[in-house]
């Protein structure tokens, strides 16, 4: 019987490595044409890789945990006599990554394996209650952790076991310097022992390099202005009386589109090479995501097509798939402008790190009641701080002040905005 060795497909977005989160065959399994056998974490998405070949696993190439380079050996496949497909399973390409362009007919066809495929456990028992998915984030922190998923109990919903959960679970550190008996690893600077090494890997790397490079090269400043948004939040309750209302954000983020068609130095990119400013035709507004692999800025392609409805849609839609670690790598790496949302962290300012190779992002912190002058008397308002970080070798405080007080005057007077959009 042929034995055929698949390497690590190239990744596309100049990737060049990927860690692996996890097997999702074993040796002796028999795999379908495109069938996914591993999930793989980029620098840019979560992403599962599918097989050329039909047979036999017949070796794994690598840990889970360990990083591989584009062109190493994945998997070693032995061809089975008895094996046939279906037709549509032929044409599979086998090279095309989930998460990197492949279509909804090829998930689907995935999807309608037949039963000669091996069956994966999807699920950890909990104390003999029925299995809950877990994520390949929180079953990897429990591996590196040493912690056994199955004596947990889950606070998530359903049972699900979170993150959280994990860290809780850690066993509690042996006296200071001190691990079984032994001297532990010692940080010389300080003296202190070292609790844990983490390495920069896939995403966590990919933001390390982004923020270390934006410091490094953008000469950057920051604005800021208090905003009565006492209005845009009344106008919010009225559209609710009507039907679906867009979000804050989502209001927010059509100001901030329209904006940017006012002041388009602020949406552009600097080109050291050719000594230039590219100024774009369009906008892909950029979403700064908190998830648990990290900061991820999926980007809204073509915003300024969209109503503050279908930007609602758009908004919620990818910071679900970013969260979920399903978000393409397109649409984490189109961004021209970023709107970053840092009041659902609890906070009501910040001066963020622009996301290069960007020359701007905007903030928004929390909306609180605070006391306000309205017509010489104190009332309370509801009142936001918006902040603009942009890159000063692309405009002057003018243009940054003029697109800030632009934004702030849509907030306060929205309605009054809106007819003008």
């Amino acid at each position: 019987m042929t034995t055929q060795v698949f390497d690590l497909p190239d990744l596309g977005e100049g990737l060049t490595e990927a860690v692996l989160i996890r097997w999702l065959v074993k040796t002796g399994d028999s795999v379908a044409v495109d069938e996914p056998v591993a999930e793989v974490e980029t620098a840019k998405a979560m992403v599962e890789v599918p097989s050329p070949f039909g047979g036999v696993i017949a070796r794994l190439h690598g840990e889970e945990g360990a990083t591989l380079q584009v062109g190493s050996p994945l998997i070693s496949v032995q061809a089975g006599p008895a094996e046939t497909y279906v037709e549509e399973e032929r044409a599979g390409s086998g090279n095309v990554l989930i998460g990197y362009g492949t279509s909804g007919a090829d998930s689907s066809r995935r999807r309608r394996r037949r039963a000669v495929s091996r069956s994966v456990p999807t699920s950890l028992p909990r104390n003999g209650e029925r299995p809950a998915v877990q994520s390949p984030i929180v079953r990897r922190l429990a591996r590196d952790k040493g912690v056994d998923l199955t004596s947990l109990t889950g606070t998530g919903p359903d049972g699900l076991i979170t993150r959280r959960d994990v860290e809780a679970a850690v066993a509690v550190p042996e006296p200071v310097g001190v691990v079984s008996g032994l001297v532990s690893d010692v940080d010389q600077r300080t003296g202190l022992p070292i609790r844990a090494r983490v390495p920069l890997t896939g995403l966590r790397k990919a933001v390390t390099t982004t923020l270390t490079r934006s410091r490094t090269e953008i000469p950057e400043a920051t604005t800021w202005v208090d905003v009565d948004a006492t209005a845009l939040l009344e106008l919010r309750d009225e559209l609710k009386e009507t039907g679906a209302a867009p979000g804050i954000l989502a209001m927010i983020a059509r100001f901030v589109v329209a904006g940017l068609a006012r002041f388009p130095e602020l949406n552009s990119r600097v080109d050291t090479e050719r000594g230039e400013i590219t100024h774009l035709d369009g906008v892909n507004l950029g979403l700064a995501a908190q998830t648990d692999r990290g900061l991820v800025v999926p980007a809204i392609k073509d915003a300024h097509r969209l109503s503050m409805r279908g930007l609602d849609t758009e908004i919620r839609r990818l910071t679900a798939a970013a969260r979920a670690g399903t978000a393409t790598a397109s649409e984490l790496t189109s961004g021209s402008f970023t709107l970053n949302n840092y009041g659902v962290l609890g906070v009501d300012g910040s001066a963020a790190i622009i996301n290069h190779p960007e020359v701007a992002i905007l903030g928004m912190g929390r909306i609180l009641p605070r006391p306000w002058v309205v017509g010489g008397e104190i009332v309370v308002r509801h009142i936001v701080q918006l902040s603009l970080v942009f890159d000063h070798r692309v405009c002057d405080g003018g243009t940054a002040g003029g697109f800030l007080r632009f934004v702030a005057d849509c907030v306060e007077a929205p309605k009054s905005a809106m007819a003008d959009l």
